[in-house]
């Protein structure tokens, strides 16, 4: 199947897919639409569709590596609520997923709510990705400054 040795990257990528696998999840099962982002979300990043579905099937076994910056951890966060969104029924078990997963991810736990409320507008409102993590970002710097009085 995979190799013992892999790379950081293949990890990371492994990791993120059974992250969006497990918010699929949340509402019971993973839906046409929801296994296309995800095969999608791995396609973007070098795998093979077959690969992807064999990653969600065998979710259970893949450790969760966490981000390394703030740019991956944001783009982990975005996928997943973008994937929420997927599907068009914003179930309470996926929001209090997404909540959860950006706590995991290194947000702080006084603003992840908000935050996956941010980018879940900017999603809905069609607005492009680059602007709403410029703007997430912003928030988040905001909020770190705050924090820090």
């Amino acid at each position: 199947m995979f190799g013992f040795f892999e790379n950081e990257q293949t990890k990371k990528v492994k990791s993120h897919l059974i992250n969006l696998a497990a918010l699929a999840k949340a509402d019971g099962h993973i839906d046409e639409r929801e296994m296309n982002f995800i095969v999608a979300v791995g396609k973007k990043n070098g795998m093979r569709a077959d690969e992807v579905r064999t990653i969600v099937g065998n979710a259970g076994r893949v450790a969760m590596v966490l981000p390394e910056n703030d740019s991956e951890r944001f783009d982990q966060i975005f996928d997943l609520v973008d994937m929420m969104l997927a599907d068009g029924v914003v179930d309470d078990h996926e929001m209090d997923f997404c909540i959860d997963m950006a706590e995991k991810l290194g947000f702080r736990k006084a603003i992840v709510g908000v935050l996956v409320r941010k980018i879940s507008m900017g999603v809905k409102d069609g607005l492009p990705r680059e602007q709403i993590k410029e703007e997430t970002q912003a928030f988040l710097n905001y909020n770190d400054l705050q924090g820090k009085q």
